[in-house]
């Protein structure tokens, strides 16, 4: 296992709707014992240590603080104006270290988390990463922006994967997550400062991508989003902090091309970031950061999108939303708050609708990233 030294860096992508995402509180503790086999994660992003806070979720959604796991490397202490800060996948947890360029590997346990490998991101100021089988791609958003691939070994070790390192579409343009598609055979990027959407083809094979492919964004400032089991891509768009102009969209994505499907349906609400997809594909959600709101929507059967309240708030958050996470059946909905440093939990109804649980607060500034099991 190797870890870098630390060497905190400046972090200054807030989004570029003009709202500055402040958060949470202290950094990391040493790690506590936690046991259960139901939790939600986040990523403290402390400049002078970062480390994974876990919550046991109890049958009823609710939230208790069951322990912090240092990650071997340090975050920024500030927002990173993105999606996907952590990455779970079965007994495995990913996260990015933004101050020190690096990203970690967790094996989940019974006991908690355990600490497997800290590397080097490939890249300044990774911000997002996303896992398919054994190939991890991380967004590097700082100096010339890029994507770079891992190899996971079956002990969950990272190792670099030669030649797939690729550029975004210029040096800076503010992107906020980076994502395969669920077959795996393309990756695709948000660029909030450019209003475009990068895509890039997987080779099967080698795990090497190419592109980009850059593609104008039907909508302004495309931030978070989440792919429907049929592969359609759904993508919150922020129009730059516009009050009450936020909206989503939906495309096909055939062959790394991205067609529009649902063009702009508004949210009614502000500045529309973070996003998720139910597990049945039903039903969409994204937290509007200037409305402390999150508006959900209908999938229909072509993908077409239909907003579930009039009013475009379907369930009520502490200040400031940005991260969303959905347990792994869908039953459960969690958001996390910078402006409070809490934590809000939602039941998710048979039909969307959203219901509050209990959930957690005290979190350390600069949090960024949800997930859930």
């Amino acid at each position: 296992m190797s870890t870098l030294p630390r060497n905190p860096r400046r972090a200054t992508f807030a989004l570029a709707l003009g709202l500055t995402l402040t958060a949470l509180g202290v950094g990391a503790t040493g790690a506590m014992a936690g046991s259960s086999s139901k939790a939600v994660y986040t990523l403290t992003n402390g400049a002078a240590g970062n480390a994974v806070q876990v919550f046991d979720r109890a049958r009823d959604g609710s939230l208790t603080p069951d322990g912090t796991f240092d990650t071997g490397g340090d975050g920024t202490g500030a927002g990173l104006g993105n999606q996907g800060a952590l990455a779970l996948k079965h007994r495995r947890l990913f996260a990015v270290n933004a101050g020190s360029d690096s990203i970690s590997a967790f094996k989940v346990k019974k006991g908690g988390l355990r600490l497997v490998d800290t590397v080097g991101s490939g890249g300044e100021q990774p911000i997002s990463l996303t896992v398919h089988r054994r190939l991890l791609y991380v967004l590097n958003a700082g100096g010339v922006a890029n994507i770079k691939g891992f190899k996971i070994s079956r002990h969950g070790d990272l190792s670099r994967l030669a030649g797939s390192k690729r550029p975004l579409s210029a040096p800076a343009p503010g992107p906020a997550q980076v994502s395969f598609d669920p077959k795996g055979r393309t990756l695709v990027v948000t660029e909030k400062d450019t209003n475009l959407i990068d895509t890039y083809k997987v080779n099967r094979h080698t795990g090497r991508a190419s592109g980009p492919n850059p593609q104008t964004s039907v909508g302004m400032t495309p931030f978070g989003f989440a792919f429907d089991p049929r592969g359609r891509l759904i993508v919150s768009e922020a129009f730059g902090g516009a009050v009450d102009k936020s909206a989503v969209s939906s495309y096909e994505l055939e062959g790394g091309t991205i067609d529009p499907i649902t063009a702009s349906a508004a949210t009614t609400e502000t500045a529309a970031c973070w996003i998720v997809v139910t597990k049945d594909g039903r039903f969409t959600y994204t937290t509007n950061t200037g409305s402390a709101s999150i508006s959900g929507y209908r999938i229909g059967h072509g993908g077409e999108l239909e907003l579930l309240d009039p009013d475009g708030v379907t369930g009520s958050t502490g200040p400031m939303p940005i991260d969303m996470a959905l347990t792994r059946g869908s039953r459960f909905l969690y958001s996390l708050n910078s402006g409070d440093g809490t934590i809000s939990g939602f039941r998710v109804g048979a039909d969307g609708s959203l219901t509050p649980v209990g959930g957690s607060g005290g979190l350390p500034a600069g949090a960024t990233g949800l997930a859930a099991r």
